[in-house]
């Protein structure tokens, strides 16, 4: 029998996006994935209670990821138990199936506490568990009125740890030529907490005041020398100058960029944002600026692109979606197609498609994924878990390392009956071009 709830589950390192499906009317919830401990008010906040919060000068996370990974255990189930219980979705997770993220290039053992918590700790009916990036496909990102589905896409995947680069092939990764750049939200919060603790006040642990100034007032500058200058021959006199004025928790005030009528109060402590609004988005673009050994992101796109068949290049080029929360940066799309055109050969045209809310995209999309009919055909449910333990997931998730070991058992198994080579069917590694080309030549998008 099929659950009738099934949950999803958008398991990210700075926030979850949950929500119920398939319902007439999906609301995500997006819950700070993290447990916080307030100085101001002595209080400790388990993700979805940090609406309750009043006082978020001097917070101390304690993050379930780290560089990535989801290692934290006992921090990520004090999370997951507020999303499941009657304050946020209220399901009984025995009834109901569940769809959840996980991060690329995943760990095996990391892999295998998963199972363990799902069926074990919290008793699923079925669990589906994929990357952000493979459930795309299925969403409104790349939908066109006037040409059918694409089959070879590339998502860009700039979240909060890293940013990943994934080219997909008729709704498979392609996993060897996934590109990952060392850049996320994280380090551009940390680098400009460092920045301005430097120049002005001395901001190191106030990461959530930090992390609003960012997003309030950076922007990706789409001509860096020119700005540069402009800061530099105007010191605190130009345009680009902007003031935030810090939070008053005292009065119950969040701070806000000063607008040209605001009063300052005797009270209120100003932080100014000068180049710093656009050095440190920058960073995406320009790595080795903090002496990272690594290309930028224009530049990463264009090697993963390199790297897949030559006669399919130009549909790669021609179907590159956004997703992650630095996708908001202004600027950062008309950056990325300008640099992506000076890199792409001139016979293919360059389409960047990017969506109303990159935040919630891979939400939506794995919402679209469960109204499938063939949805829990993917499924591993309890009691196939309860038989043959994480091997039962490994048989049905395809990832980085199961679809190189179905490509090999395959190859095994061909030679064995003496088919030749060309036979073979290669999944996630390199195709055929001859192959590839007889599957897609009716749906090559330009």
């Amino acid at each position: 029998m099929r659950p009738s709830t099934i949950v999803v589950l958008d398991n990210g390192a700075s926030t979850i996006k949950a929500g119920e499906a398939p319902e007439d009317v999906i609301i995500v919830r997006i819950i700070p994935n993290a447990v916080v401990r307030s100085k101001g008010d002595k209080t400790t906040y388990f993700g979805h209670e940090m609406e309750r919060c009043r006082d978020y000068s001097a917070l101390h996370y304690r993050l379930p990821f780290e560089k990535g990974y989801l290692i934290d255990w006992d921090a990520q189930k004090a999370v997951w138990d507020g999303v499941f219980s009657s304050e946020i979705l209220g399901v009984d997770t025995t009834e109901s199936s569940l769809l959840i993220t996980e991060p690329y290039f995943n760990l095996p053992n990391i892999q295998e506490v998963y199972d363990q918590f799902i069926f074990e700790e919290y008793e699923f009916h079925s669990y589906y568990r994929c990357t952000p990036a493979s459930l795309i496909p299925f969403g409104q990102l790349f939908s066109s009125d006037t040409a059918p589905p694409a089959e070879c896409l590339l998502v860009v995947d700039s979240g909060f740890s890293f940013t990943h680069v994934v080219p997909i092939i008729d709704r498979q990764i392609q996993w060897y030529a996934v590109k990952r750049l060392d850049v996320g939200g994280k380090l551009l919060t940390n680098q400009l907490k460092e920045v301005v603790s430097y120049r002005q006040w001395n901001m190191m642990d106030e990461t959530y005041i930090m992390n609003h100034a960012k997003e309030s007032c950076c922007y990706v500058s789409t001509n860096f020398l020119e700005d540069l200058e402009t800061c530099r021959s105007k010191p605190k006199r130009n345009p680009i100058v902007k003031e935030y004025i810090l939070p008053n928790f005292s009065i119950n005030r969040n701070g806000r960029i000063r607008q040209p009528k605001d009063e300052l109060a005797p009270t209120d402590q100003v932080l100014v944002m000068e180049n710093e609004r656009f050095t440190i988005p920058e960073l995406l673009f320009r790595p080795d600026d903090i002496g990272l050994g690594q290309s930028g992101l224009s530049a990463t796109i264009a090697a993963s692109i390199m790297l897949l068949p030559s006669d399919l290049q130009g549909m790669f080029w021609a179907n590159i979606g956004l997703i992650g929360g630095n996708t908001k940066f202004e600027g950062f799309y008309d950056r990325l197609c300008s640099e992506l055109r000076s890199l792409a050969p001139v016979e293919f045209e360059v389409n960047v498609w990017q969506c109303a809310s990159p935040i919630t995209e891979t939400f939506h999309s794995a919402c679209s994924f469960v109204k499938d009919p063939e949805f829990f055909d993917h499924v591993v449910t309890r009691t196939e878990y309860m038989e043959s333990g994480i091997n039962a997931s490994r048989r049905k998730f395809r990832d980085w390392q199961t679809s190189g070991e179905n490509t090999k058992e395959s190859e095994k198994g061909k030679a064995k009956e003496g088919l030749d080579d060309e036979d073979t069917v290669q999944i996630s590694r390199k195709p055929s071009r001859a192959r590839v080309r007889t599957n897609t030549t009716s749906t090559r998008r330009r």
